[in-house]
């Protein structure tokens, strides 16, 4: 009977310890899942909480914040490329008016095109000037001295437009080391000046032949005219 007792307690004890270990392991996988399911909780609440600050902080791109900033950012540029358009215009007018003041028969950036002259009656001024002065020379070159005479009897050459430097630095140009130049090198010699001085060089060679021959004193006619038609405010004595 003892050894029965025995037997019959063992087999309880074994029973209790495998209830004992079975609800501990099922204590355990359920303080698990809480611990899992509390995590999830956690991250999408974290989440949730990031979606709501960004868009606090950032907010959608059509709303009128957005909207509105923009807009201003546009008026900034436009306005900006306004001032400073303005601004160089306005310097463009000034440097302009500058240069109108300085000579005003030689407009800035602005060539008046006039006809040709007659290429034969400046070839005969040519020969004249080249000859001025100088009994060796055969009218086939000329000097920069006797061309500076010719120009500033033709009122080429004036305080306020080409000057002697002008014409020294364009003859220079073509004549390089040569103390005369040909009738061809001269009329290069015409056009380097014109381009450095922005004048039509049609103009210039029309006042070299309407100067008349070397020495002589042309009359403006509308001089003359002025001259003619003036009149008399003295009182006149009887």
């Amino acid at each position: 009977m003892s050894q029965q007792f025995t037997a019959a307690l063992e087999i309880v004890t074994a029973k209790d310890i495998m209830i004992k270990t079975v609800g501990i392991e099922n204590g355990i996988k359920e303080n698990d899942e809480l611990t899992k399911a509390k995590k999830n909780e956690a991250k999408i609440t974290e989440n949730q909480d990031k979606d709501q600050s960004t868009l606090v902080s950032k907010p959608a791109d059509d709303s009128p914040i957005i909207k509105m900033s923009e807009q201003n950012v546009r008026a900034d540029v436009v306005v900006n490329n306004k001032t400073a358009n303005g601004e160089a215009g306005g310097r463009q007018v000034a440097k302009e008016e500058q240069e109108k003041k300085r000579d005003p028969e030689v407009k800035y950036n602005e060539v008046k095109s006039m006809p040709k002259p007659d290429k034969a009656l400046l070839k005969s001024q040519f020969k004249l000037f080249s000859k001025h002065g100088d009994k060796s020379a055969d009218g086939s070159t000329i000097k920069l001295n006797q061309s500076d005479k010719w120009f500033k009897q033709a009122g080429v050459i004036k305080q306020k437009g080409i000057t002697n430097t002008d014409t020294s630095i364009a003859f220079r140009k073509v004549a390089k080391k040569a103390i005369r130049i040909s009738f061809v090198d001269w009329n290069k010699y015409l056009d380097e000046i014109a381009t450095t001085k922005k004048m039509d060089v049609n103009t210039i060679k029309t006042k070299l032949v309407e100067c008349g021959e070397p020495g002589s004193m042309k009359v403006d006619k509308s001089a003359a005219l002025d001259c003619l038609t003036l009149t008399v405010t003295a009182p006149i004595k009887i």
